[in-house]
């Protein structure tokens, strides 16, 4: 059964690629194709310093974006996985607490 859906998949996908490619407008002009899409020359070079701190604040997002989606499955099973469960998900939290914390402590938010 799943070998059928797996090439009914194929097909389908094939399909609507060929169909998308045949039933679109194609009209490429020289600005679309260009290496920059905004029709400009580039006016800096690439290898300019770039600010740190947007990466920090990326890989904090990113820290606490995985820390909402452990949240989700352990609010939605909280009555079937009992108190050691409830207690588990509790010290996860706490560490993650703390680790914001330290980032408040040090700075780590702060642009100026």
């Amino acid at each position: 059964m799943i070998g059928f859906f797996i090439l009914l998949s194929l097909v389908l996908g094939f399909i609507i690629f060929f169909l998308s490619y045949t039933l679109a407008v194609q009209n490429p002009d020289s600005e679309k194709v260009s290496a920059y899409e905004c029709g400009f020359e580039p006016f800096e070079d690439a290898r300019n310093k770039f600010d740190v701190r947007f990466y920090i604040v990326a890989i904090l997002f990113l820290i606490f974006d995985i820390e909402v989606i452990f949240l989700f499955p352990w609010a939605v099973s909280l009555a079937y996985i009992g108190s050691k469960g409830f207690w588990v998900m509790i010290f996860f939290l706490i560490i993650l607490g703390i680790g914001f914390l330290y980032e408040i402590s040090v700075n780590a938010l702060d642009w100026q």
